[in-house]
């Protein structure tokens, strides 16, 4: 019999303090990747750029992988084939490091690479749907938001321990990053779950109007932070700024990010209509701010309004596609939840290669307007009201964690 999300009693706490580090540490290789990427490329092709074709190939091999894998996994436990995948990718990463060290094709690095995002998305998929069997629907939000805050502190820290570590060995730093990124391999409960058997066909059953509403909505939000992020610098020297003050846009969409999820932390409740559209029309609102560069202030209000929204959107994409997925498909969704901001950063990436950090933003903050109106339309939500998961449908009773 297969195990469902958790309404019966809730289990012990340290599952979920576990689950909590699991989650931080699982960033770790995604936000340290760009700079310990470009500290290996330097030795070994002479420009730092290189690295950035690593992060490339990561990222289509995760579009291309996350569903297919994610769907293999159906088959297993959940929590065993989570750790296998990132035993996967944790092998993978220290393999770049061990080719790095020994000054091996950097051709070889961007295979090994392959194999550590074909397997990321998935992953993703399945570190997140196992906290269903941790929470009670109730403390969903909850849960949610302090795993958003600290994904933020992980993309705020990690960075910074990737340089410090690359001063001293590149090929180290990429190690610590890959055994760091291990963590849910280690912390992660065992819970007695396995998707059930489907009579109905794998096509077109998950990909439903409303789920790749917001999708769109998902992508074009890790669109703008990816244009933030990656553009800071061009948006300093626009300014006539030295090129390391891009950090105070970076550091201002970090800082507002977090603060969105301890908001969303303390609040303990999903979005109603009037919320999402407020919260989306806040981000388009500030990645208009960023496009129209009218002063650094008002670029700094900007990136801050843009990070404000990311937690509280991401926590509520998270829990509506919670209920709209097939219970035995959640992980599927979860992936594809993760592939989505994916391809947002692509997206931002393609048009800032060609100079378009204004295009990108604009285009993406309407994408994201535009997507969040027609997912609520969609999804039947709320009518504007404000609603606890406890007060939906809930599953049958589940097993909880060892």
């Amino acid at each position: 019999m297969t195990a469902s999300p958790q309404s019966g009693p809730t289990p012990p706490s340290h599952a979920l303090f576990r689950w909590y580090l699991a989650f931080g540490l699982f960033g770790v290789p995604q936000a340290a990747g760009p700079i310990a990427f470009a500290l290996i490329a330097l030795p070994l092709t002479g420009d730092a750029k290189s690295g950035a074709s690593i992060v490339v190939v990561m990222t289509i091999a995760q579009v291309l992988g996350a569903m297919p894998i994610a769907r293999i996994g159906q088959r297993y436990n959940i929590a065993r084939f989570l750790r296998a995948l990132v035993a996967v990718r944790m092998i993978a990463l220290l393999m770049i490091a061990g080719l790095a060290a020994m000054k091996a094709s950097f051709d070889l690095l961007l295979v090994a690479g392959a194999f550590a995002g074909v397997v990321n998305g998935a992953a993703y998929g399945y570190i997140r749907a196992i906290l269903n069997f941790i929470v009670t629907p109730a403390n969903l939000p909850k849960a949610l938001g302090i795993g958003a805050t600290l994904n933020e502190v992980t993309f705020v820290a990690a960075p910074v321990l990737a340089a410090w570590m690359g001063s001293v060995s590149p090929p180290i730093s990429v190690a610590v990053i890959a055994l760091l990124g291990a963590g849910p391999l280690f912390l992660v409960s065992q819970v007695e779950g396995r998707p059930t058997e489907r009579t109905a066909p794998v096509e077109g059953a998950l990909l439903k109007p409303a789920i790749l509403a917001w999708l769109l909505c998902s992508a074009s939000g890790g669109a703008i932070v990816a244009t933030i992020e990656v553009g800071a610098v061009s948006l300093a020297l626009d300014f006539g700024l030295r090129a390391e003050l891009g950090i105070i846009f970076t550091v201002a969409l970090c800082v507002a990010s977090i603060s969105g999820g301890v908001w969303v932390t303390v609040r303990n409740r999903m979005a109603g209509r009037s919320l999402v559209i407020g919260l989306a029309g806040t981000m388009t609102a500030g990645a208009v701010l960023v496009a129209w560069e009218q002063s650094v202030a008002l670029t700094v209000v900007g990136c801050a309004a843009a990070g404000l929204a990311l937690a509280p959107l991401g926590t509520h994409y998270s829990l509506i596609l919670d209920t709209l997925a097939p219970p035995s498909r959640r992980p599927e969704v979860f992936a594809l939840l993760r592939t989505s901001n994916a391809l947002g950063v692509i997206f931002a990436s393609s048009l800032l290669a060609c100079g378009y950090l204004s295009v990108a933003l604009i285009v993406a903050g309407t994408l994201l307007l535009v997507g969040a109106w027609q997912a609520m339309r969609l999804s039947g939500h709320g009518r504007g009201r404000e609603t606890c998961p406890a007060s939906e449908p809930k599953s049958p009773p589940r097993k909880a964690p060892d």
